[in-house]
């Protein structure tokens, strides 16, 4: 049972819209074999994950999977659901799996993850519990179980990033997590970025600011907030000092710390003090300490967003009650038992640590670690309340005086925080702290959430709400998106929709076969239509909308890059790509190119090819409006109440909506269409017509956008240049399909012969090489076929064989075929051979080896005389 690839998708993808983890898995000698054939399996597995006999698995009802395995069932099924078990036992929130023979013995094991590296942590584990299980060692088993637990507790937010994370995805807010706690919420214009409780609009000024506690109390003192005297020192004699000025009891801190780590509260004589700054300064990394008058009272935590106070918190320093038997050690272990406690902030609590802090508030009480304190006597566990050391919370937002939570507010204002953790200590905020002597201790910048979240005792608030609304007001934090797939015509649509949109005066990013582009400045190249070309211009604060070229490649390899679009245009759908990646039919391809319609959203609009009728299929049980493309003139388009029409009628390019008819512009001014020479460039100026009327763009400006769209803007896609008497045409298809539409136009541009400059991707099945072989020998007078320089996998001259026989199967005589392996020199071979009003037309790998040698001919003039084809 071997691994043979992992793929994690972070975003929706054919199998689920949800991220998954999908593993192509070899089972080797075990394939075909039932869970019934191995004596014990079935006992040892349940015991190892007894959680296993909830599983529903596809009867639907818990105990189904446990009816499976009592029936016998494959073993990557088995792998599929110990995956999701190992998740669950960790607190992931997983369900979804399937499982399917990928080819021969190999399965795709596919299953929904709650983060990248438990998700393949998971993986790898459950091929290894099952190994070891069908091997007899189940104890070597557990220790993988383990494994993964440790993953996923390690990747699992903390509770107040989650709980802002739970808050974007219930308004529907798109979010990502970037690493750590660092969240990017929102898309283009409207992208924000969170991390933990530190918002983008929190200036570096103000953290810097809330970091320095002494600093922080002189603004605070300036704007009329109230704060205990204090003093800053740098040693030992300096504390004691400030302690006989300040007088008795004192507290002593570092001027710059979180979490209450290195504070002592309640000082009363030069020995502590002294003991006090030691820790402090130790917590401080050796920065200076804070000796401040102590303030007696409750300690207050105040949470301050966008100006406003929305929650407030009565904090309480750990403590256990004696029970006249259990010491101190088994009471703090009890203590820690409850599943609320966790490590750090991983839970609502934390637990409670008996350290050297522990063992001195201790010694102050009279007790040890193993003192047994009386039945009801309440044994303090530290003197600082902070929930990270063990502390916890009592709502007090309703218990606020309107004076307390003004105070509040002018501290979050004077730091300039947009959120802000304002810590008070009082004998009660139910009345003004002038009155109470109560003050305001410290600004925190990034204050945790958990005592608002979940108090330990009283309602807990809604705050993660109050930070993204704060962010994002009512809104959803979306741009308008486009995304185009098909076979054919993908990078023509996008670029030509890029262009109306951007005559509409919006900024656009740009995801293509050719590189991201952003407000016209390309910042990417290469083939770049992918799930992380997509994040890539959704990340950017400039982009007002997006229009995002999404290829089958990484549909299948990477998910969507976004969880939903406005408009889907799918152009066309053919049988490239059969026998890659698990495709064996036309409609495994639609089945894939189909998951941009699943995830356009309910108000959106699909535009779909009304004349490919596997396109049109995607229509079919999806409750979407269809903006429907046709080169004809619509009348035979069956359409649904509130679909759209894009079509050609009397020569022109029309849109027909709810709202009656709307002319464009004739398609002889269409630049694209060389005056309608071209069909599938008006068939694609359609589709990019019908999802600019979609995403709101005016008739008007969508016309005047298809008037200016030429060449020059779509380099690569049926470029037609001159060289000498020779037209020469650049394109970039690369199957059978593109090749019978492109070669029919060129032909009609070709006064004399027609020259092809022919080759194709290895990875394709040989019937669809020699298919388009047969294309090419049909409608060129003369081939010169090249071989690209990744041959992906193919042996040297293996793919220009199989087109050599499918032109000679199509009836092209072997003297007009030459073979030149080298792209740039096959062109140059053509080009030299052909004559005044001869075509050549090129389908190329690598654009600008091609357009360079073409001006270079161009340049030349004077061209050699035509040489004899071998």
């Amino acid at each position: 049972m071997r691994i043979e690839r992992i793929d994690v998708f972070e975003g929706p993808n054919v199998y689920c819209l949800r991220p998954t983890v999908r593993m192509l898995l070899d089972l080797g000698p075990w394939d075909r074999r039932e869970t019934i054939e191995v004596p014990g399996f079935n006992e040892a597995l349940l015991k190892l994950l007894p959680g296993l006999a909830d599983h529903h698995c596809s009867r639907g009802h818990p105990g189904g999977f446990l009816e499976r395995l009592r029936e016998g069932t494959w073993f990557g099924h088995v792998v599929e659901h110990v995956a999701l078990e190992l998740q669950a036992r960790s607190g992931a929130n997983v369900r979804y799996g399937r499982t399917r023979r990928w080819s021969g013995s190999v399965f795709a094991v596919v299953f929904e993850h709650d983060g990248p590296l438990g998700g393949r942590a998971a993986a790898e584990a459950a091929v290894e519990v099952v190994r070891r299980l069908l091997d007899g060692r189940a104890g070597e088993a557990a220790q993988a179980v383990e494994r993964v637990a440790e993953a996923v507790r390690r990747e699992r937010l903390g509770p107040s990033t989650a709980a802002i994370l739970r808050e974007a995805r219930r308004r529907g807010i798109p979010v990502r997590r970037l690493g750590g706690s660092l969240l990017e919420l929102g898309y283009g214009v409207h992208r924000r970025r969170v991390w933990a409780t530190v918002t983008d609009r929190s200036s570096a000024v103000a953290v810097d600011l809330a970091c320095d506690k002494a600093l922080t109390k002189e603004v605070l003192r300036a704007a009329g907030v109230p704060v205990p005297e204090g003093v800053l020192v740098e040693d030992e004699s300096s504390a004691v000092r400030a302690f006989f000025t300040l007088g008795a009891p004192v507290a002593v801190k570092p001027a710059a710390g979180n979490q209450g780590r290195g504070v002592a509260v309640g000082l009363a004589n030069e020995a502590a003090v002294r003991q006090a700054y030691a820790r402090a300064r130790e917590a401080a990394a050796g920065g200076p300490v804070l000796v401040e008058r102590h303030v007696p009272g409750h300690s207050y935590r105040v949470l301050v967003v966008d100006g406003e106070v929305v929650a407030a918190a009565r904090r309480i320093p750990p403590f256990v009650v004696g029970d006249g038997e259990a010491t101190v050690s088994e009471l703090v272990d009890r203590l820690n038992a409850d599943p609320r406690r966790g490590e750090g902030h991983e839970r609502s609590l934390t637990r409670v640590a008996l350290d050297e802090v522990a063992l001195e508030t201790l010694a102050r009480q009279g007790l040890a670690p193993d003192g047994v304190p009386p039945r009801g006597a309440r044994v303090w566990l530290r003197d600082s309340a902070n929930l990270s050391t063990g502390g916890s919370a009592v709502d007090a937002t309703g218990e606020l005086h309107p004076r307390v939570a003004e105070a509040c507010r002018r501290a979050a204002r004077a730091v300039g925080l947009d959120v802000a953790g304002v810590d008070i200590v009082a004998r009660t905020v139910a009345r003004p702290l002038e009155e109470t002597g109560g003050a305001v201790i410290e600004v925190n910048a990034c204050p945790g959430l958990r005592m608002h979240l979940d108090p330990d005792r009283g309602e807990p608030r809604a705050v993660a709400r109050a930070i993204v609304e704060s962010l994002f007001g009512q809104g959803d934090g979306r741009i308008p998106i486009a995304a185009v797939t098909g076979t054919n015509g993908k990078t023509t649509v996008t670029r030509l929709l890029a262009h109306i949109l951007e005559t509409d005066g919006r900024v656009v990013g740009t995801a293509y076969t050719g590189g991201v582009r952003v407000a016209g400045e390309q910042v990417a190249e290469g083939d770049t239509t992918g799930p992380r070309s997509a994040r890539l211009v959704l990340s950017d604060p400039r982009v007002q909308a997006a229009v995002l070229e999404t290829a089958r490649g990484g549909i299948l390899r990477g998910g969507l890059g976004f969880d939903a679009c406005d408009v889907a245009v799918i152009t066309n759908i053919g049988p490239d790509h059969l026998g890659q990646d698990g495709l064996e039919t036309v409609e495994d391809v639609v089945w894939v190119k189909s998951l941009l319609a699943d995830v356009t959203r309910r108000d959106g609009w699909l535009v779909l090819n009304a004349d490919d009728p596997l396109a049109a299929s995607v229509a079919e049980g999806r409750e979407r409006r269809v903006a429907w493309v046709t080169l004809g003139d619509g009348r035979a388009v069956a359409r649904r109440p509130g679909d759209a029409l894009a079509c050609l009628r009397d020569g022109w390019l029309r849109l027909e909506t709810e709202d009656g008819e709307q002319p464009l512009l004739l398609l002889a001014d269409v630049p694209l269409a060389r005056g309608g020479a071209l069909p599938f460039q008006a068939a694609n100026a359609l589709a990019a017509a019908a999802a600019a009327w979609a995403l709101g763009v005016p008739a008007a400006r969508i016309a005047a956008a298809l008037r200016t769209f030429g060449d020059d803007a779509n380099p690569g896609r049926f470029t037609v240049r001159r060289a000498g008497g020779v037209t020469v045409i650049v394109d970039y298809g690369h199957n059978g399909p593109a090749w019978e539409a492109a070669l029919g136009a060129a032909r009609r541009l070709a006064r004399g012969q027609l020259w092809g400059v022919v080759g194709v991707p290895g990875d394709r099945r040989d019937d669809l090489i020699l298919a388009a072989g047969r294309v090419a020998g049909r409608l060129c007078d003369r081939l010169v076929i090249k071989e690209d320089r990744d041959r992906r996998g193919r042996a040297p001259g293996e793919t220009a064989a199989l087109l050599r026989a499918g032109a000679r199967a199509a009836g092209m005589p072997e003297e007009r075929i030459e073979m030149v392996p080298d792209e740039v020199e096959a062109l140059r071979a053509a080009l030299q051979r052909a004559a005044d009003g001869d075509a050549v037309i090129v389908f190329y790998e690598e654009l600008e080896p091609v357009l360079g040698l073409i001006d270079a001919f161009a340049a030349e003039g004077a061209r050699r005389p035509p040489l004899a084809v071998r």
